[in-house]
């Protein structure tokens, strides 16, 4: 993994704006995480479809990933609601959103350079327009407990991973990671100025993409440390013992247990469906007491 020498300070709050290039992206992103120390603080902004996934979709729900149908009218009050969420400083946070909406493919991106002439708009190459409203509810939800925004871009060489790469660990030759650093102050607070300042930052990736096509990398890059395999090769360990511990005491328990399982699954499967969230613990005692107080 190539990433530029931008200074990326430890258990910063931010939000990530990247460029979709395919599928697979965020997964990069999390390796991103793991190699600065915020692994357990990336969420995602994502399209609904996924958090349907088996398994994988109860994982994304209880990480707090924030699920979209890519409809304002829709997805507004589910986003706000849980921005509110995140807006703790004590808690660490990295946010990351694609505000190009999908991933970028020859056809979408010629859509989106029709639209583009069609409204006086940049004729981008390598990325697609932009689509700001999500991207400008985030920075007015959460700007005062924000440290900075990371504009990432990210490049491939010599092709683009998929899906079924990542499945059977087939890695791309080189993936190359650009991040600038932005104080929240130097980005524009109203709607209109926001659009304005997201396209400009996307006609800078667009250029930056242009420059990685004929040069083969991003300015001021450096590769990243390997990470170290007796600390991997452990984790792998811990979570396969953990799996097959759970897995057994599925199969060979009490009734009670395979009752717990059958009903944890349940409750995961319909919270997920509906995208319900019930209140923490901690948060409903505090709503209790200061209730009481009220009353008293």
């Amino acid at each position: 993994m190539e990433v530029s020498r931008t200074h990326v300070p430890p258990k910063e709050r931010v939000l990530i704006i990247a460029n979709h290039r395919t599928e697979v992206d965020w997964m990069y992103l999390w390796d991103l995480a793991l190699r600065k120390g915020c692994l357990g603080s990336i969420k995602y902004v994502l399209k609904s479809s996924l958090m349907k996934l088996p398994i994988f979709g109860w994982g994304f729900h209880i990480f707090e990933f924030i699920s979209v149908e890519r409809k304002w009218e829709i997805d507004e009050p589910v986003l706000r609601k849980m921005l509110s969420t995140f807006a703790d400083r004590q808690d660490p946070l990295w946010l990351a959103v694609f505000p190009e909406g999908t991933d970028f493919t020859e056809q979408k991106c010629k859509r989106s350079q029709q639209f583009a002439a069609e409204n006086g708009l940049p004729i981008l190459k390598y990325v697609l327009l932009p689509k700001s409203k999500g991207f400008h509810a985030c920075l007015e939800m959460l700007k005062d407990s924000l440290d900075a925004v990371y504009d990432i871009t990210i490049a491939y060489k010599h092709r683009c991973p998929t899906l079924s790469d990542n499945v059977f660990g087939v890695d791309p030759s080189e993936v190359h990671i650009h991040i600038r650093r932005i104080l929240t102050n130097d980005i524009p607070t109203s709607e209109l100025e926001a659009t304005a300042w997201l396209t400009d930052t996307f006609k800078l990736k667009d250029q930056l993409l242009s420059d990685f096509v004929a040069q083969g990398h991003f300015p001021n890059q450096g590769t990243e440390a390997e990470l170290s395999l007796a600390t991997c090769l452990g984790k792998l360990l811990a979570v396969i013992c953990l799996t097959g511990l759970f897995i057994y005491l599925t199969f060979f328990s009490s009734i009670w247990f395979k009752v717990y399982i059958g009903l944890s699954c349940i409750y995961l499967s319909i919270a997920t469906y509906f995208n319900f969230r019930p209140s923490p613990v901690v948060d409903v005692v505090k709503n209790a007491i200061s209730l009481s107080k009220k009353r008293h």
